[in-house]
């Protein structure tokens, strides 16, 4: 009997750090089930990780929807029998003076960074409970450990998402599930004012980077948890 491939979410799949995960770990043998607001760049996705040669579920919606978070992870784990990871990589950011802000922009930042990620940490547990065994990781900033003028929303937002993370490592270790949190410097995607390959992100990390990062995480022995990993490329001061 062949061993069962390990089966993932991820969260703002679609494009970015997320899309090359799932092609990478797609390439590694796993089902996994995709999340984004993007039907198109989630349809392509799909096809992409099909021609590899899996069939990966996907799922178009908003990760601070409840409703639409537990559907999304109930028919993953019925599908391919489990959860083994999760992957919190959806992420919003507004930047500038706080007096720029509006009321909108804050429950926008949070209910993607914070509340997606508490909603999809908390949905996938029981599954890992059951099991004894899972790995949840929250793809956060450095910034969740520094702050920068005009940051105050986005900064503020990742502390809380690093926190979280950090309680909820203690709260599952003895449960058997393992939580990591990945702080990335300066990462060449859509999420900057320049386009994504820009010649002035050359010497940024590439989303390749950030997902050959993940991966290693993943990929450790069942004792072995890598709690916190930090990245930068090496032209960014920290």
């Amino acid at each position: 009997m062949s061993q069962k491939s390990p089966v993932a979410i991820i969260t703002g799949a679609s494009k970015g750090i997320g899309k090359a995960l799932a092609l990478l770990l797609a390439e590694h043998n796993f089902q996994l089930g995709l999340i984004a607001r993007s039907k198109g760049e989630l349809k392509d996705l799909a096809e992409r990780i099909a021609e590899i040669g899996h069939r990966p579920l996907y799922f178009v919606g908003d990760v601070a929807d409840e409703n639409f978070v537990n559907y999304a992870v109930e028919k993953t784990a019925h599908t391919f029998q489990g959860i083994d990871f999760l992957i919190n990589n959806a992420g919003s950011g507004v930047f500038g003076p706080i007096e720029s802000y509006t009321v909108e922009n804050w429950d926008q930042v949070y209910n993607t960074n914070v509340k997606g990620t508490f909603l999809f940490s908390k949905a996938v547990l029981s599954a890992m409970k059951t099991a004894k065994k899972g790995h949840i990781i929250s793809i956060a900033s450095d910034v969740a450990k520094r702050v920068f003028d005009g940051g105050s929303l986005y900064c503020s937002s990742k502390y809380a998402q690093h926190a979280f993370t950090e309680a909820l490592r203690k709260e599952v270790r003895k449960d058997g599930i393992k939580v990591s949190t990945v702080y990335s410097g300066l990462v060449d995607t859509m999420f900057h004012p320049e386009p994504q390959g820009d010649q002035s992100h050359k010497a940024w990390l590439t989303c390749e980077n950030m997902a050959d990062s993940i991966y290693f995480i993943m990929n450790q022995p069942p004792h072995v948890v890598i709690d916190e990993l930090m990245v930068h490329p090496l032209s960014q001061e920290y």
